[in-house]
């Protein structure tokens, strides 16, 4: 399987898949403003969990500044909404157990992990820009410290538009 790559400045691929309440979510519907948007493992882990809870307490701040933060990862739909409302997040979660968006940002990838290999999600976040352009992309991303990065980097591109 060849990874897609996607680059600063590159067109943000669109997708439609679902929330975490069931409903159809399109990327597209956000053109004009910012997007947080991260892929993530797995629901209810302590990496997720972290991330997750820290993308909610910057929601706040990041909202106000007319930035919208997305969470995706293959867990179903019931599943997001369990992790929402055990954790009480205030982000909105994509479910993509068909690997639709996950695959056109590259992010679903072979890992190996003690000898053993297999598919998997390698964390990533990805700021579009309102004319729906890659502004910024981390890969393979170690959760200490993420939220904080993007906020940094965030504010650093919006004072150049």
């Amino acid at each position: 399987m060849t990874v897609k790559t996607i680059s600063t400045g590159d067109k943000a691929p669109g997708f439609t898949i679902k929330d975490q309440n069931g409903n159809d979510f399109s990327l597209g519907s956000l053109a004009g403003k910012w997007i947080v948007l991260y892929f993530y493992p797995k629901d209810n882990t302590p990496g997720c969990t972290t991330e997750a809870v820290e993308f909610s307490g910057a929601k706040e701040s990041l909202f106000k500044k007319g930035v919208e933060v997305l969470g995706v990862s293959p867990d179903s739909v019931s599943s997001h909404k369990n992790f929402i409302d055990k954790k009480e997040l205030t982000i909105t979660l994509l479910s993509d157990p068909d690997k639709v968006a996950l695959k056109q940002y590259g992010v679903w990838q072979l890992k190996k992990n003690y000898g053993r290999e297999y598919f998997g999600v390698v964390r990533s976040t990805f700021i579009i820009s309102p004319e729906m352009r890659i502004a910024y992309a981390w890969r393979s991303v170690k959760v200490k410290g993420h939220v904080e990065a993007v906020e940094k980097k965030l504010n650093e591109l919006m004072i150049k538009k």
